[in-house]
């Protein structure tokens, strides 16, 4: 875990978070970098949208991440959830951005992942 804490620590890039529902339908969305819990954990900020709800039907997702630059850098991080929380403290400590003062004020997740597995953005790191 510390080498994935210690690759994302100052790389910059764009990253998207893959799940599937129950039926297999896929979904991709933008994502910032994982959190990196002190239990070894890694976790996202998520809004109620179609990423969290398929990782209630299915724990299963693939962090995509490409670095900025040329080439084809970057990590495939294999994940499976194991918990989250609601409008926690701990949450709100986490956040990068401040939400936009659009006046609705929306849920917010704090979702874990174990991490199954790492390879590199291409090939099998063999």
């Amino acid at each position: 875990m510390n080498d994935l804490q210690d690759y994302f620590r100052d790389r910059k890039g764009f990253g998207t978070l893959s799940t599937a529902d129950a039926g297999g339908r896929v979904n991709a969305a933008v994502y910032a970098t994982p959190h990196f819990m002190e239990d070894g954990a890694v976790a996202f900020i998520m809004q109620e949208r179609l990423t969290h709800r398929n990782l209630l039907d299915n724990p299963y997702a693939v962090y995509l991440f490409k670095e900025e630059g040329e080439g084809h850098r970057g990590r495939r991080v294999y994940l499976r959830k194991v918990r989250e929380e609601k409008d926690t403290e701990l949450l709100h400590s986490l956040r990068r951005r401040k939400r936009d003062g659009d006046g609705e004020r929306k849920s917010l997740y704090l979702v874990f992942f174990e991490v199954e597995n790492v390879l590199p953005l291409v090939g099998t790191g063999e």
